[in-house]
């Protein structure tokens, strides 16, 4: 099962948008601050607000694309960056997007996926990714037991998942989650094998 537009549009603009803390997460803003290379190409899928996107380009890197089609995000991230360049944003399904990039950040992408789509994740990412790429980001590690975004799992679920694309160089609870999310999220580097 798929969430397409429609679904995401809606859930914009009724509110539903629990997901959104209103600025970039403390883990990958402080990962973030470790990169050297500004030219880096860089992906955030299912970006929404794009807070990371904001917090790179405002910090120097000048190879920062985000993936989203639902509109209401794409425009709020216009109204913050008038300048962010309109040719970094990827209107189209993350499944069917072809490009190549040093890093993907991963927040809140993954858990608005259905379970049964998560294989299809992971070979999309590894694809996505230049050898030796990284998908780096916040897992949720708990499960919320919804039938609806998001979805959770564990760090077994997530290395059983992953292992076969990917090196896993970290997957460890987050110390510097936000208060609400405080022990709930696992923080991930993983290597394009």
């Amino acid at each position: 099962m798929k969430y397409d537009k429609t679904y995401w549009d809606e859930q914009y603009s009724r509110g539903l948008t629990g997901w959104d803390v209103g600025y970039v997460c403390t883990p990958i803003k402080e990962y973030v601050d470790q990169l050297n290379d500004k030219s880096d190409k860089i992906l955030i899928p299912g970006a929404g607000n794009s807070y990371e996107a904001e917090y790179l380009f405002k910090n120097g890197f000048t190879n920062v694309f985000i993936l989203e089609f639902a509109e209401e995000p794409i425009l709020n991230l216009l109204k913050r960056i008038p300048d962010f360049p309109e040719s970094h944003i990827i209107k189209h399904d993350f499944f069917d997007y072809e490009d190549q990039f040093d890093l993907i950040i991963e927040h809140t992408f993954f858990s608005s996926l259905h379970p049964s789509t998560r294989s299809e994740y992971v070979n999309k990412a590894a694809n996505l990714l230049k050898e030796k790429g990284k998908l780096v980001g916040i897992l949720f590690g708990i499960d919320f037991g919804k039938s609806t975004p998001p979805f959770g799992g564990n760090e077994q679920i997530y290395r059983a998942l992953f292992e076969s694309k990917f090196s896993i160089k970290t997957i460890e609870t987050s110390y510097n989650s936000i208060k609400p999310r405080a022990n709930n999220e696992l923080f991930i580097i993983f290597e394009k094998n």
